[in-house]
């Protein structure tokens, strides 16, 4: 289990700098606006920003400065252009440093929603580089269980469809759903990715399941697997009827290690032949025990 590509939220600063204090550790339920951790930014950047500025404090001084001789006829009007275009230059860097969290020497991370935080990705007193993962947050029902399905089956698998999430340490069922079918092969499994959603907050990140996904409704007789005969013709499962063998002609509608399901004319009042079915023909007397 794990969180959904669009349901999630990693953060990193664009700048270099230290986390001081983490507030949460993985697995922690978060509010929207909830603090997460804490961040300030490195020296040097804070260096940088002060020193851009100084540089568009000076181009505005220069631009005026500029302004005035060429109201005296001192100056030139391409130098008032070049002055203008210095300003611009020393402003457009200084919003990119500000847009990058420069001039913030310390900045609070914030849970931008309800959720779980999935991972942390460092230490309390850390120091990170610029763009480093510091954690994430999945969505509060942004969390999917993924199973992988043969790719046999995956034209029999929808998004919309239900299914059934099982814990494989145990307890009650959970509903789910398919929200995404993969369309290429895990390059690990060879398997194609289902993705199941389930109500917030059932299951914790990183639960093993086993997952049943509801393709379809099959109408017919359960039967063992091991009544239903294939070999030799059509399949057939057998009943005794006045001490003898019946064969029953099916069709097998859903075949399973757990039973098959079949349509045919059985009877439900003769009983049926499970052990050693394969070893039985049409019209064999036969002893139940």
């Amino acid at each position: 289990m794990a969180p959904s590509e669009i349901g999630t939220r990693t953060f990193n600063e664009a700048q270099p700098g230290q986390v001081t204090r983490l507030f949460v550790a993985p697995g922690s339920a978060v509010k929207a606006g909830q603090a997460l951790a804490m961040f300030v930014t490195a020296p040097t950047s804070r260096s940088t920003y002060e020193q851009a500025v100084s540089a568009l404090a000076a181009a505005q001084k220069a631009r005026a400065s500029t302004a005035q001789l060429l109201a005296q006829q001192l100056a030139t009007t391409d130098q008032l252009v070049q002055a203008d275009k210095a300003v611009s230059d020393a402003r457009t860097s200084l919003a990119a440093l500000r847009a990058e969290g420069a001039g913030t020497p310390v900045h609070t991370i914030v849970a931008p929603f309800a959720g779980v935080v999935t991972a942390v990705a460092v230490a309390q007193g850390d120091r990170t580089a610029a763009g480093a993962t510091i954690l994430t947050v999945a969505r509060s029902g942004g969390i999917v269980v993924t199973v992988g399905i043969d790719p046999s089956q995956r034209g029999a698998v929808v998004v919309g469809q239900a299914a059934s999430l099982k814990r494989l340490s145990g307890g009650g069922t959970i509903e789910g759903r398919v929200v995404r079918v993969d369309g290429a092969l895990n390059a690990v499994t060879k398997m194609v990715d289902v993705d199941l959603s389930f109500p917030a907050g059932a299951l914790l990140p990183g639960e093993p399941m086993q997952v049943d996904i509801r393709t379809g409704a099959v109408n017919g007789w359960v039967v063992p697997h091991a009544a239903v005969v294939t070999a030799g013709g059509r399949p057939r499962i057998f009943q005794v009827q006045s001490g003898k063998a019946k064969a029953v002609p099916v069709t097998i509608r859903l075949s399973s290690d757990a039973g098959d399901v079949v349509d045919g004319t059985l009877s439900p009042q003769l009983p049926l032949i499970v052990s050693g079915a394969y070893q039985v023909t049409d019209g064999d007397a036969v002893r139940s025990r």
